[in-house]
């Protein structure tokens, strides 16, 4: 016997069709609004992340030389991959751009709540366009997209911040602050005690007394949030553009659904202004959800032309745990409409029947084990049959099958001839 390897999870049948039923629908709500699907490598470049991050970063990923000696990393995130699909081809590419993917990713990291080192991400991403309305439409999609999966409104909190802001309140202490590394120290805000943040601010270039200061900042609601352009141009235009997000979302309709939260800040260096992020609203999954924001420097740093990009990328892990705790996750188990029981030298009839339905799109099951009648009831019960259609030679022979309900139990026989025939659904109470 072989153990998984740690971080690593086998989904079977029945995990996987509710698995499906939530990819399914947050793609589905990505297409309505025009997002277009794209597949994407497993491995990448290990230079692709260290470039932007350091060599530390190898230390989180999965990287090994290939057998052609080239560093190689299995593919972290979807980000840096988009962005160099985007360089390759963006003479070519009428903008803006929404594509959409879902696809599993690999960390070397800690496992925990809703975190493993193989994970699945739906990512969604505009890139072209600099208006407050992509940005909206992102949140919109998010939304939405929770709505889908059958969430209310009370069920989940999106915070919704801007990092110029938090860039521009920095840099008005003058203080020579790393504003990435103060950034950083937000983002952990609600995961340290305060000593701990306050000590993250003060190593990234604040007194402690600026320190307070900034943190109380981060406190202002959306009615004072003009008091806060008076520190800077910069806060001003970042301040500015939050309110026009915020209006274009209430355009779409999801203004009610969004929080001014400026202590979120989101930890991933390349995102340049509006970051949100989702959370369990009632603080039972004790992490974030999902986030995103927009990056509008990430194309260049890749070699392209400079190009607005904003998107949000949900994992299905962290999903799974809010529609639990929220019960709107599916009953876990096999579904299947008819299985075509086989008595004796009847294989033709049985496969033409089983046929017939598999075309009118129904989840249809036979026998191929040759089992006797009662191991393939059995089998039928196990795997949650509607309707067990029995094909017999005695059947046959008076040119008949028989139908079967499995939940009351009724059953009626029907010639051979009329089943399936014009029914979309046969049932016993068509035939009865």
């Amino acid at each position: 016997m072989y153990d998984s390897v740690k971080g690593f999870r086998d989904f079977y049948p029945e995990e996987m069709g509710s698995r499906r039923w939530a990819m399914d629908t947050i793609e589905d709500t990505a297409r309505r609004y025009g997002f277009r699907e794209i597949g994407t490598p497993a491995l990448e470049p290990t230079e692709m992340y260290t470039d932007k991050s350091g060599e530390e970063i190898v230390e989180e990923l999965y990287s090994f030389e290939d057998k052609g000696g080239r560093e190689v990393a299995l593919t972290p995130e979807l980000t840096p991959t988009v962005a160099r699909m985007f360089v390759a081809k963006q003479q070519e590419l009428s903008k803006p751009i929404k594509w959409v993917s879902t696809r599993p990713f690999w960390r070397y990291e800690q496992v925990q709540q809703g975190r493993f080192r193989e994970f699945y991400q739906t990512n969604v991403d505009i890139f072209g366009s600099s208006e407050p309305d992509a940005d909206a439409e992102i949140l919109a999609v998010a939304v939405e997209m929770l709505s889908d999966l059958g969430l209310d409104d009370d069920d989940f909190e999106i915070r919704v911040s801007h990092r110029d802001i938090l860039s521009g309140l920095l840099e008005s202490f003058d203080a020579g602050v790393d504003t990435r590394e103060a950034i950083r120290a937000v983002d952990k805000r609600a995961k340290v005690d305060r000593d701990e943040y306050l000590d993250l601010l003060y190593e990234a270039g604040l007194s402690y007394d600026d320190a307070e200061a900034f943190d109380d900042l981060l406190d202002t609601g959306e009615d004072d949030l003009d008091t806060l352009a008076d520190r800077s141009e910069a806060v001003a235009d970042a301040t500015g553009n939050l309110r026009a997000v915020l209006a274009a979302a209430d355009d779409f309709g999801v203004r009610d659904q969004l929080t001014l939260s400026l202590s979120t800040a989101r930890g991933l260096d390349y995102y340049t202004g509006v970051v949100f992020e989702c959370f369990d609203a009632t603080g039972e999954v004790s992490r974030s959800i999902f986030g995103g924001g927009r990056y509008d420097d990430l194309i260049e740093g890749f070699g392209g032309q400079p190009t607005p990009a904003v998107g949000f990328a949900p994992g299905h892990a962290t999903l799974q745990l809010l529609c639990e705790r929220a019960g709107v996750w599916p009953t876990e188990e096999l579904r299947t409409d008819y299985y075509v029981l086989q008595v004796g030298d009847t294989r033709p009839t049985a496969a033409r029947i089983a046929r017939d339905l598999r075309e009118k799109g129904h989840v249809v099951e036979t026998d191929i084990a040759d089992r006797s009648f009662g191991a393939q009831m059995g089998y039928a019960d196990g795997v949650n049959a509607e309707t067990v259609v029995i094909v017999g030679e005695q059947d046959l022979a008076n040119d008949e099958v028989t139908l079967k309900e499995m939940d009351g139990g009724e059953q009626v026989s029907v010639p051979v001839t009329e089943f399936p025939g014009e029914y979309d659904r046969p049932t016993f109470e068509d035939f009865s």
